[in-house]
């Protein structure tokens, strides 16, 4: 199973600016939801029912992404989000077909999406025959953007999406399909599969070719390494979401990121407490990170070189302004991710 999801989600790099997520259905077991994708919905009704299946109409198999829910709710939206990546710049290339549906028949992409209420989507209907642009900003739907367009039903379409900075672009069967658009809402986010209400639609391989973008604690970590040189090291450590269990995220080392944390992490995150460690030549003070409501988001670990006489006072008091100095580019946890 870890073979096939490596080789589902390949990671090819480009240049030194690019690179690229493919997303074939071909490799993943058949009548399961994939891997790496969270199930969702966005307005009313129960998450969707995402499958990979055999597409045979054409008289030959492939295997596709299939929602196979008909829940008619009207504001009924399932979205299949992609987790392994959040994309800032990016051209998303894709295939889809609708299937069924009486109330609707819609396929779409959600893209820079923050969670289920704030998004952008752009998305077919083969009932209505238009392709449209629109933005849910805190669960409000704002105005629907595009043309009316011919998306007959049954028949794959080729679909792609291309954001650069505040604008977002879309070709629909080669074709521009709406001029470009600008909007600043959202600058980076999630990647997902939409459907509207009893909608049957299918997609085929995707493909992402994105922009790499570096995590805010790294940048912090980068900028921090480069104001304290002398520092031994220097961690940030979040807890990891849905769970209790702290993970690193940032380290002078990068080769450490990744790693769980410990207890004592998630004492500091948990309680706002303060840790002190000696080593023969160093010592280490754990300090929370606090958001600006003052609630602590993150630990850190600050490690320095000891000198002859040095306590647990005079190091936290060493450590203590490097804590703040980074507190004070730091809002909400969101600063970190």
């Amino acid at each position: 199973m870890r073979f096939c999801i490596l080789f589902a989600f390949l990671y090819l790099p480009l240049a030194a600016h690019g690179a690229e997520r493919v997303l074939d259905f071909n490799q993943f077991p058949t009548n399961q939801t994939p891997p790496g994708f969270r199930s969702a919905v966005a307005g009313q009704g129960k998450p969707g029912n995402w499958r990979v299946i055999q597409d045979t109409s054409a008289g030959s198999k492939e295997a596709v992404l299939a929602q196979l829910s008909q829940d008619a709710t009207d504001e009924h939206f399932p979205l299949l989000v992609f987790e392994e990546e959040t994309f800032s710049d990016f051209r998303l290339t894709t295939r889809f077909k609708t299937v069924g549906g009486v109330a609707d028949q819609m396929a779409g992409i959600a893209f820079r999406l923050q969670n289920e209420t704030n998004f952008y989507v752009i998305r077919a209907s083969s009932l209505d025959n238009t392709l449209r642009f629109y933005k849910m900003v805190e669960g409000e739907r704002g105005p629907l953007i595009g043309p009316p367009t011919p998306i007959p039903h049954g028949v794959w379409h080729d679909l792609a999406i291309e954001c650069k900075g505040n604008s977002i672009s879309c070709q629909l069967d080669g074709k521009e399909a709406m001029p470009a658009l600008g909007d600043s809402s959202f600058s980076n986010g999630k990647i997902a599969f939409w459907t509207k209400s009893d909608s049957v639609s299918y997609f085929g391989t995707t493909r992402i070719i994105y922009t790499p973008r570096e995590a805010p604690a790294k940048a912090l970590m980068h900028e921090m390494t480069q104001k304290y040189p002398r520092l031994v090291g220097l961690q940030i450590f979040v807890t990891a979401p849905g769970s209790k269990t702290t993970k690193l995220v940032a380290s002078k080392n990068e080769a450490d990121v990744g790693k769980p944390g410990s207890k004592i992490e998630e004492a500091v995150i948990s309680q706002g407490t303060v840790y002190y460690g000696k080593e023969k030549n160093s010592v280490s003070v754990v300090m929370p990170l606090r958001d600006r409501n003052g609630e602590p988001i993150a630990a850190v670990r600050v490690i320095m070189k000891t000198f002859p006489g040095e306590t647990e006072q005079t190091s936290i008091v060493r450590a203590t302004p490097i804590v703040k100095d980074m507190q004070s580019r730091v809002r909400s946890l969101e600063d970190l991710w």
